[in-house]
């Protein structure tokens, strides 16, 4: 179907004009980034407000809601490369579900008369598109449900009235259309707008190519359309519409870097639970399939004691894995077996483990594994209901205080337990911001217990369950974790 074309030098950069950020969370201070050849930052992450005098793009606001599908909007002239922009984006989050809902799908179906005239009629204009549709569908799928999207045929110009196209739910939905960012009711939909940006000339070559060979038109025919209606439309609707976005990509799909970067900011932002945004020091591991897939396994109440130790022990090492990454690191110049010279990293030395005993101690393997010859102190803390306090018995490196701390405990529930236990290290001269707590899972109000009290303390997990219940047990949790990691459970 048709689209539009502009004669504009185009910029050859992506440019972002900025992230909206949610209301709970403050707007940052500006952070200079570079420019490249292929894509460029902004200076500062900024209101979502376009100002025209501006070479930058836009990147706009993540769901507000938690466990709603992220939704893109893509837009562009007539054959910019929207869709290959979506083909990439998909094939990238393949650990996602991802589906497309294309807005010419949604053109009305002509009338007799209109069909007469079809040469007349301007497929270009909002008014060729059946918007109420497009907004009942996409409002199902942003509330979980599957829609029937309709199929246009555009050598009839009409829609098929027995087939449809089904979309089921999925965690992220992507609008592709010339016209998506034109209605204000479909752009409020959207939480990143994206605008494909490519050279007037190069697409209205895709456009023949595309109308002649795909939909059986004839070159005049094409050429035709494009004065009359194509390239107008564009300057009326389409162009104007590009202030409304987020990330403007130069070059479509051939722009892999800004591409690149689309892709990692939606990973963060389908894998950012709600607290990771009120606590920077909070950092959840990005979960795939794999790793969703462990955890199906150990949250299993049949699981056999073996499974669930070679299981969990998986995760754990992913877990200690990313709490090694907030290390410091210095720069380190070696030379390789064929003579080269590579310049990496040096890991922090100073370093040590600390279980609080005993589901502590099932993390101790996976910290062996990563730090060869680590040492590793003990803390017993007698636990009453919700009430964590009382030390039992400490072991800790002497020179601990020199140290950069990896805490160890599988479940976070409470908090008052690691609070006590980052208190003690406190005690012994452990600076708080060298404090890591690694755990496998964490309930929230662990989360805020321990935050509101240590700020400066970085947790890493591998989930965020729901809550606690009544009996201070994390739900849906995985149970009593020692008893089922060393089999004493039965």
């Amino acid at each position: 179907m048709p689209e539009k074309s502009r004669d504009e030098m185009m910029p050859s950069v992506a440019h972002f004009i900025g992230l909206r950020l949610s209301s709970s969370t403050s707007a940052s201070a500006s952070a200079s980034a570079p420019s490249s050849p292929s894509f460029a930052m902004a200076s500062q992450i900024q209101s979502s407000d376009y100002s025209s005098s501006s070479p930058v793009i836009t990147t706009t606001a993540e769901a507000d809601s938690p466990g709603q599908p992220f939704v893109i909007g893509v837009s562009g002239g007539t054959a910019s490369g929207k869709t290959t922009v979506c083909d990439m984006i998909i094939q990238q989050l393949h650990d996602h579900r991802v589906v497309c809902v294309n807005q010419d799908s949604f053109y009305r179906g002509l009338t007799v008369e209109e069909a007469q005239h079809v040469q007349d009629y301007n497929f270009d204009h909002p008014d060729a598109f059946d918007t109420e549709q497009l907004l009942e569908c996409m409002g199902k799928l942003k509330s979980g449900l599957s829609v029937n999207v309709p199929i246009y045929d555009f050598k009839k110009h009409q829609r098929s009235s027995e087939e449809f196209r089904k979309v089921n739910a999925a965690d992220v939905i992507i609008l592709e259309g010339i016209l998506v960012f034109h209605d204000a009711q479909v752009r409020d939909l959207m939480d990143m707008k994206i605008f494909v940006d490519t050279d007037a000339d190069l697409r209205l070559a895709r456009r023949i190519r595309r109308d002649t060979v795909e939909r059986g038109r004839d070159l005049n025919s094409v050429l035709e359309q494009y004065g009359r209606f194509v390239k107008p439309a564009f300057d009326d609707f389409v162009l104007p519409s590009k202030k409304y976005a987020d990330v403007i990509i130069p070059h479509g799909g051939d722009n892999h870097v800004a591409i690149d970067l689309i892709v990692q900011h939606i990973r963060t932002k389908l894998g950012q639970h709600d607290l990771c945004k009120i606590y920077p020091n909070v950092f959840v591991i990005q979960s795939t399939f794999q790793i969703r897939g462990m955890h199906t396994l150990i949250r299993d109440r049949d699981i056999t004691t073996p499974d669930f130790v070679f299981y969990s022990d998986r995760v754990i090492r992913l877990v200690v894995e990313h709490g090694l990454g907030h290390l410091p690191f210095t720069e380190k110049q070696v030379v390789t077996p064929t003579g080269s010279v590579y310049m990496g990293v040096d890991f922090c030395k100073k370093l040590c483990g600390v279980s609080i005993v005993r589901s502590g101690e099932s993390m101790e393997n996976a910290l062996r594994a990563c730090c060869k010859g680590i040492k590793i102190g003990k803390i017993l803390i007698h636990r009453v209901g919700d009430d964590g306090k009382q030390l039992i018995y400490e072991k800790l490196p002497k020179d601990i205080s020199e140290r950069h701390v990896l805490l160890l405990d599988p479940v976070l529930g409470t908090g008052n337990s690691a609070n006590h236990a980052i208190d003690l290290l406190i005690q012994k001269g452990v600076p708080e911001n060298r404090i890591i707590f690694l755990n496998l899972i964490s309930a929230p109000e662990g989360i805020h217990c321990v935050c509101k009290r240590f700020p400066a303390v970085k947790i890493v997990t591998s989930e965020i369950d729901a809550a606690l219940n009544e009996e201070f047990r994390v739900i849906p949790g995985l149970g009593e974790f020692g008893d089922r990691y060393f089999g004493t459970d039965n």
